[in-house]
């Protein structure tokens, strides 16, 4: 019986998954926005973009989970956050995701929503949708804008498609960012 523990063990340590954060990359700046605070509601993800495997799309259009890799957390709280913590660090505005934790609601609200996102086998990271922004006091014009957003992969593995994920979900900000401003 003692005999098989070593192989069990082998076994077990095979299938164990890495884990990728979406992480986007700090950017400086503080760019004015006609709003001082933002609620960033959940973001709306596709359901295969919900799951926790990270996503290859092969050349025939299927997705297939990438071997031994896993998000690091929900993705739809991951971009959430980032997005939160993006538009706070680079933006004259307070960000939060929802529920908005301050007694005095927010003056505005994005919601976005994300139609496709994709790590494709040909070398990029596609993310489209749109986002809508609302303000509750008419702060800045209400609007939905659609995005349509690629990134470069330096390859195919899950590190990759986590930076190019990361950078993306930089990009979406600073269009958010840039949206607020007007």
């Amino acid at each position: 019986m003692l005999r098989y523990i070593p192989l069990v063990l082998a076994l077990a340590a095979c299938g164990t998954d890495q884990r990728y954060l979406i992480d986007a990359p700090e950017v400086a700046g503080s760019a004015r926005v006609r709003v001082a605070t933002l609620e960033v509601r959940e973001v709306s993800l596709p359901s295969y973009a919900e799951a926790s495997e990270i996503l290859l799309e092969n050349a025939d259009g299927g997705l297939t989970p990438v071997k031994n890799a896993v998000w690091a957390d929900d993705p739809v709280r991951a971009v959430t956050l980032a997005i939160a913590e993006q538009v706070s660090a680079r933006s004259s505005a307070t960000a939060a995701p929802e529920p908005w934790p301050l007694d005095e609601d927010a003056q505005a609200a994005v919601s976005v929503t994300v139609a496709k996102l994709v790590a494709q086998a040909n070398g990029s990271l596609r993310m489209s949708g749109q986002y809508a922004i609302s303000s509750y006091d008419r702060v800045v014009a209400e609007r939905i804008v659609p995005f349509s957003i690629v990134q470069p992969l330096a390859s195919t593995g899950p590190n990759d498609i986590a930076v190019a994920t990361g950078a993306a979900v930089s990009e979406l900000s600073s269009d958010i960012i840039a949206t607020l401003g007007r």
